[in-house]
């Protein structure tokens, strides 16, 4: 009966000095580029940066049950009861000078959605001109990338109360687009990795990407003679761009941990996706019926060092095509090993 009492109590003091202390609501993270470079990036693949990681939970926790009011900040032992919970996240990457094309995009969804900015230019506060911004998720390192960003902050247990999660860049037309209509549809044809297809007369590199006009979805088509291997592969096949790329929950635990802590720019990427899903060529397609248009602001390349007769962004273009080579060998390094350790033979086919 003493063990009972004592126990009882201790309960009860616990329980009102929990409920004693404000709940931290942090929604902005300002983090100086020069933290990073001192942290073993080998070590943030498996125990991840415990700054970054709890940082980002507690602002997830506090936007979820905080969509209506900036200045009100609920815990998770309230008994309020949410009339919206988010069930999606959109992320964009973004620099100030697309101010306006993001407010643009942030509008095309819904209260269902959780708005994070991630700042490559160190501008935040700026945002707030926006009433929006009030209630997003900002994050500011400056001069990195989207997937550098990803690769930190948006760890698989973190994003895992979300279906879907939009990895977008802050140049993209969306007059075409509702965020809604689209997940129907992702849902409908049973895409897993998605993206929604691109208006045919302007930033249009692959012919998989292009917008059809008589279809809600496809999912292959037809590239230059001998680009593709098989009509199932990359990029006929099983193929989206990295640029406006939507994941399923479960893709994207896999798509996660295939990103290289020190390749940056992703590259190559959009090639080893369908190694997250099967049947790949059934279950990654084109949207076609929520079209985008790739504005192609070359933003984000001008944040590259100048060099000597260089301009910033060739030095970004150089190091991009070095890093589709180093993945592309990682790749192939990865699934001959992941072979050899089977006793299986591997089949002829790499990272593209």
């Amino acid at each position: 009966m003493r063990l009972l009492v004592t126990t009882f109590i201790g309960v009860v003091v616990g329980f009102f000095l929990g409920v004693s202390f404000p709940t931290l609501s942090l929604t902005k993270m300002n983090l100086p580029s020069s933290l990073f470079p001192s942290i073993d990036l080998t070590y943030i693949e498996d125990k991840y940066s415990g700054l970054s990681r709890q940082a980002l939970f507690n602002a997830f926790s506090s936007l979820r049950g905080n969509r209506g009011s900036s200045n009100q900040v609920y815990s998770f032992n309230d008994t309020k009861d949410f009339t919206i919970k988010p069930r999606y996240l959109v992320t964009f990457t973004v620099g100030y000078g697309q101010k306006n094309n993001i407010d643009a995009a942030v509008k095309k969804f819904s209260d269902n959605f959780t708005i994070v900015l991630f700042h490559y230019d160190g501008l935040t506060s700026e945002w707030e001109e926006f009433e929006w911004s009030k209630r997003a998720i900002h994050v500011s390192v400056p001069k990195q990338t989207k997937w550098w960003y990803a690769k930190r902050f948006l760890h698989p247990d973190i994003v895992a109360p979300y279906d879907y999660i939009f990895m977008w860049d802050e140049d993209l037309g969306v007059e075409h687009f509702n965020a809604e209509e689209y997940i129907k549809l992702v849902r409908k044809h049973g895409l897993e990795i998605s993206q929604p297809g691109l208006e045919p007369n302007k930033g249009l590199t692959w012919q998989m990407t292009k917008r059809r006009g008589d279809s809600e979805v496809h999912k292959e088509t037809v590239e230059k003679p001998g680009w593709c291997s098989d009509p199932h592969l990359p990029p006929c096949a099983a193929f989206v761009e990295i640029m406006a790329t939507v994941f399923s929950r479960d893709a994207w635990r896999c798509v996660w941990h295939m990103i290289q802590n020190d390749l940056v720019h992703g590259w190559g990427l959009d090639f080893a996706l369908r190694k997250c899903v099967e049947p790949a060529h059934e279950k990654i397609g084109v949207v076609d019926a929520q079209w985008i248009v790739h504005q192609g602001v070359p933003s984000l390349g001008n944040q590259g060092k100048p060099e000597v007769g260089k301009q910033p962004w060739e030095g970004v273009r150089e190091r991009c095509r070095r890093e589709w080579t180093m993945f592309q060998e990682r790749m192939a390094t990865a699934e001959r090993a992941y072979f050899e350790e089977m006793g299986i033979d591997p089949p002829n086919s790499t990272a593209r």
